[in-house]
């Protein structure tokens, strides 16, 4: 029993406990923690043997007292089930723990709501700076707080034109064009995209550049080819129905899926409705569905660098942490490997 609470009391140490045993403020605990050359070489001894008697751990808000710095940094992203997603997070961290901080995750799940919520928890909790995938137009008023608060961040994969700042983003003009043109190339006119939301800044980029390659390739787009989903909450089953369901010569021949999942879901549906791919329609798609692909991945798809977004974008926020950024915002674009697979195939094939 004894043993028991020693060591509760040991857990609940905390830097007040090291001022009072060695009689003096917090802050001048702090300045020790952090080395600071203002305390003196006695007084640092002593603090120091407090430290060691009681066996305290300096945490965060230790070090911060000084030095207004957390170590730590959030990372607030839309769907962590997601793989895309998954390795922007595995980038942050292996360049947050690089460079000394610590990451924190959040996850919104596309919610304006749950993502208003995690930005005041980390400003709450006083995280130095944010990386942010944000889950539209409508994120503007969530990160104008961190602006308001003249904590740094910095956007991937997504942007709020209303708020500027640095980002890092995959190019979804060229990734779209090279998209479509393979289609083309293996002779397909009548071509789907299934999109997600126009509100988000990546969406519409990619719908601009599906519209302008199919134009300069002297095929008119259809409207009824121009699908705008909900991502993983819409019904597919339905929204392919409709789209195969078009009047005789109408049903299109190819389906460019705008991310991942609206692949996977739209492969999903056309095996339900029992409709071939690629012999009765071909399908490609942004990023790559699987962590761990198969020994037979099946999907077409414009593989984006992932991992280099959430690695760079953690470059660029630490240097607007500790001030050596250009006042002015910075924009990386890094661009996608198409990688052709058995889903795309010529039409009637």
């Amino acid at each position: 029993m004894g043993n028991r609470t020693y060591e509760r009391e040991q857990a609940m140490v905390t830097i007040y406990d090291v001022a009072k045993r060695a009689n003096v403020s917090p802050m001048t605990v702090s300045r020790v923690i952090n080395k600071s050359p203002s305390i003196k070489e006695s007084t640092r001894l002593k603090v120091e043997q407090v430290i060691q008697e009681l066996d305290y751990v300096p945490n965060k808000q230790a070090r911060s007292l000084t030095s207004k710095e957390t170590r730590s940094v959030a990372l607030v992203i839309p769907d962590i089930s997601n793989p895309f997603f998954t390795n922007i997070a595995r980038g942050a961290e292996d360049k947050a723990h690089q460079l000394g901080y610590q990451l924190i995750l959040g996850n919104t799940d596309e919610n304006m709501e749950k993502e208003a919520l995690y930005i005041n928890t980390l400003m709450s909790s006083g995280v130095d700076g944010a990386l942010i995938v944000p889950a539209g137009d409508g994120s503007a008023a969530n990160v104008k707080k961190l602006v308001k608060r003249r904590i740094p961040f910095v956007y991937v994969d997504r942007t709020v034109e209303a708020v500027p700042a640095d980002s890092v983003a995959g190019d979804n003009l060229q990734t779209t064009r090279q998209l479509v043109r393979h289609l083309i190339k293996l002779g397909h006119k009548k071509i789907a995209l299934m999109n997600g939301p126009v509100a988000m800044s990546n969406t519409r980029e990619r719908a601009q550049a599906f519209l302008e390659t199919l134009q300069l390739s002297g095929i008119e787009p259809n409207p009824a080819y121009l699908i705008e989903t909900q991502l993983k909450q819409d019904n597919f089953d339905e929204i392919i129905r409709k789209l195969v369901s078009l009047q005789q010569g109408e049903r299109p021949t190819a389906i460019l899926a705008a991310n991942n999942f609206i692949g996977v879901n739209t492969l999903r549906a056309l095996r339900t409705l029992q409709i071939r791919v690629p012999e009765e329609i071909s399908l490609t798609c942004f990023d790559d569905p699987d962590i761990i692909p198969d020994y037979n991945p099946f999907l077409t798809i414009a593989k984006q660098p992932a991992y280099d977004m959430g690695y760079l974008g953690t470059q660029l926020l630490i240097e607007r942490i500790q001030g050596t950024a250009p006042p002015s915002s910075r924009r990386i674009v890094l661009p996608a490997e198409l990688i052709i697979r058995q889903s795309t195939a010529k039409p009637g094939s």
